[in-house]
């Protein structure tokens, strides 16, 4: 992928995120009262083949909330991560359309293919949650009298982040190249 289209997802997933805090900062620290919600991912919290920009945007989303909900704490500022899974969503076919442009040819082919096939897999049927339901969470993070810090929501959510708190990083990758597998026989 082009370092170029790297830029551009951190414009949009990190420093567009950034900007806003900061416009709205001030009033809040004046105030002594907020609450920053950031949409993340679970894709925050590990890799998959292929989204290495997109990760590491949503890493570092993680990162930047961690820090400022420390530093915004004594101002009486909230801030909380939304991690959804598999959402209904025009994300599915952007990020499906983009693997095939910058890795359908060339030496990563076979696995782009693969990995392709997956992502169609993955959000058809039963697994994406509609987007009401991440708005619903959001909803709820903004209205709870003591939000938590972190709300996992959507299609897999809960069971990818805890999958990947309980097993090493090399069991992770192994799973997640088996559910590759699965996924790709299936829609062969």
């Amino acid at each position: 992928m082009p370092l170029e289209e790297g830029r551009r997802q951190f414009e949009v997933n990190i420093f567009g995120l950034a900007r806003l805090i900061q416009i709205v900062l001030p009033t809040m620290r004046a105030q002594r009262a907020g609450r920053i919600v950031n949409i993340s991912s679970i894709g925050g919290k590990f890799g998959e083949p292929f989204g290495s920009w997109y990760h590491a945007t949503k890493f570092a989303v993680e990162g930047l909330s961690d820090s400022l909900r420390m530093e915004l704490h004594p101002f009486g500022i909230d801030v909380v991560v939304i991690q959804p899974g598999a959402t209904h969503s025009e994300w599915a076919k952007i990020a499906h359309d983009n693997l095939i442009k910058y890795s359908g040819d060339g030496p990563y082919h076979e696995a782009a293919a693969a990995h392709a096939k997956m992502m169609e897999a993955g959000h058809q049927g039963s697994i994406p949650a509609p987007p009401g339901v991440v708005a619903k969470t959001i909803v709820q993070a903004v209205r709870s009298r003591k939000p938590k810090t972190r709300y996992a929501t959507g299609g897999l959510a809960r069971t990818m982040l805890f999958m990947r708190r309980v097993l090493s990083d090399r069991a992770f990758d192994a799973m997640f190249r088996m559910i590759e597998r699965q996924m790709t026989k299936s829609k062969a």
